[in-house]
């Protein structure tokens, strides 16, 4: 713990897939200090460590998972959803199913046309390579050194093998790297996984240096309260362990990188006095910079799924069921085997709902289980799933102060299914997931169709489901949007405007929400940003025929 009002060159707040990028690469040079703030604990839970222990750690609240709610959502008959967000060393790559996807080429393009100079997919593929340490080795997609590790997903499973048949049997192409030359079509996934452990952020940006670096100082459970500013200078960081607890500050050199992630690094700005100043008087909070985009801009992929009953005994119901749970627990700390170092996720496929459009607009996660309410439902029967969500939704929401309780969550608003492009495409994604599980090479383990069950066909029935049943599946972005116009919160460079010594560095700033996973694009982003802030130059575009290679994706 650093004494209050200890001095460093840089303060960081938020360990998780940014922070902890930042904290390692910044501490690389020993003539700067560097203070890494976490609100929650370290990652020595045997739940984080073990892949399978996800499905425990995402559906509660807990020490590792915030546990936000949303509004109401008036499209979605007024419910409120869930939304789990990872608290503690690794932040919600520490909680998440471990899928490693970058987006497809053209999402990066689209930011370069935005105005953000060196945001194409050319400028950002030699960070993706130089975060990756893919175990079978680099090539012109992946790299070979990176210290986050990315395997394959293993081979053998019937399911999984099934499931990309019957999708090449349904007429999608079969893709062996969703990060490669192709990512529309079915295949297996990668995953940040290493010899049955997760990789989170932390296991591979913190743990390797920790002892190695006193240059490096990382304070747990210091839940931020505000930035403090002085001339519209950011100084430093005020922080408690919690509600009621003593406040110390922490004062910053050179600059307080915020990356407290979609839903805390604009919640954190607002109570420090960044954001639409109408709404910061209305929560007493005082005026630092009037800046209306904060909170503004919230994207998330919306998530559908269809469960079906499997008639054979091997999915993950029958690996777990009774007593197995526990010896599920006692194999893998023994042995590291067993059911408890997969993540049960292993293959996926990106697809067109329409074939005039550029890039595939719909993901689909196939879980050896069956997956209900964020697993909140246990399940009482051998089966599988199958998610879909739309990759680039219209709809957009708000992150806005409740009051002005550095302790009490912000409103969160995503505004699901504001736009009717956002319920075709989901509609159709039902209608795409059905037609894969009805194909031959799925015969022998597609029993009944639980949910949403065979009655279920016609346009209304289908947006009746999903109104009362679809959720979020992790993905949210933009609500620090970083753009070339003024109005933007963040310049190209994450430089917060309208202040000095301030940068938001995390899938805040994402301008829009790229097709899959967001955990290795907001790894990338604080590779790049973190040669920008130490003043190295960036690292070459790849060459341009692998770019354009890559680009062909879609065409």
């Amino acid at each position: 713990m650093a004494a209050a009002g200890a001095e460093f060159d840089y303060v960081i707040v938020g360990a998780g897939s940014a922070g902890c990028v930042l904290a390692s690469r910044l501490s690389e040079d020993p003539d700067v200090t560097v203070a890494l703030l976490e609100a929650g604990p370290k990652d020595t839970s045997l739940l984080v460590k073990m892949p399978a222990g996800a499905g425990s750690l995402f559906k509660t609240k807990n020490p590792r998972n915030w546990g936000w709610e949303t509004v109401p959502q008036k499209n979605l008959n007024n419910r409120v959803l869930w939304q789990p967000r990872g608290r503690g060393w690794g932040g919600s790559s520490a909680i998440n199913g471990m899928i490693y996807i970058r987006g497809h080429a053209r999402d990066y393009d689209q930011w370069r046309q935005l105005g953000l100079n060196g945001w194409s997919y050319a400028d950002v593929l030699p960070y993706f390579k130089r975060s990756e340490h893919l175990e079978t080795g680099g090539d012109s997609w992946h790299g070979q050194d990176g210290p986050l590790w990315v395997s394959r997903a293993p081979p053998g499973h019937p399911l999984f093998k099934a499931f990309i048949q019957a999708g090449v049997a349904a007429g999608y192409p079969r893709t062996r790297d969703f990060n490669g030359y192709q990512q529309e079509g079915v295949g297996p996934y990668h995953l940040t996984i290493k010899d049955g452990e997760r990789w989170s952020a932390a296991r591979g940006y913190l743990h390797p240096v920790l002892e190695q670096r006193r240059n490096l100082t990382i304070l747990s459970n210091a839940h931020a309260a505000r930035i403090v500013f002085e001339n519209g200078q950011a100084m430093g960081v005020e922080y408690a362990e919690g509600p009621g607890k003593p406040k110390a500050t922490v004062f910053a050199r050179r600059e307080v990188l915020l990356s407290a992630g979609a839903f805390q690094s604009p919640h954190l700005l607002l109570l420090s006095g960044i954001g639409p100043a109408d709404h910061l008087r209305a929560n007493g909070v005082d005026v630092v910079c009037d800046a209306a985009d904060v909170g503004e801009h919230l994207q998330d992929h919306l998530d559908v799924v269809v469960n079906y009953e499997c008639p054979l005994p091997i999915t993950v119901y029958s690996m777990t069921k009774g007593l197995k749970q526990l010896g599920v627990g006692l194999q893998y700390m023994t042995t590291r085997q067993g059911p408890g170092r997969y993540n049960h996720l292993h293959s996926g496929a990106f697809m067109k709902t329409r074939p005039e459009l550029d890039r595939p607009d719909v993901q689909l996660h196939f879980v050896n289980a069956i997956m209900f309410d964020h697993a909140k439902t246990p399940a009482d029967r051998d089966g599988f799933t199958v998610h879909a969500c739309q990759l680039r939704p219209e709809s957009q929401g708000t992150i806005r102060l409740g009051s002005s309780d550095p302790f009490a969550p912000a409103l969160v608003d995503p505004n699901y299914l504001a736009s009717e492009t956002d319920k075709r495409t989901l509609r159709e994604s039902i209608r795409v997931m059905r037609d894969i599980i009805a194909q031959k090479p799925l015969d022998a383990y597609r029993g009944a169709e639980i949910r949403p069950g065979e009655a279920v066909k016609t346009d209304d029935e289908i947006d009746a489901y999903i109104r009362q049943f679809a959720e979020t599946i992790y993905h949210p972005v933009g609500t620090c949007r970083m753009g070339a116009d003024d109005r933007s919160v963040v310049d190209e460079h994450c430089q917060v405007r309208g202040v000095k010594g301030l940068r938001v560095i995390d899938a805040s700033v994402m301008p829009t929400l790229i097709g899959g996973n967001t955990n290795a694009p907001t790894i990338m982003i604080a590779e790049k940003i973190s040669d920008h802030i130490r003043g190295k130059a960036f690292l070459a575009p790849m060459d341009a025929p692998i770019a354009e290679d890559a680009l062909q994706a879609a065409v």
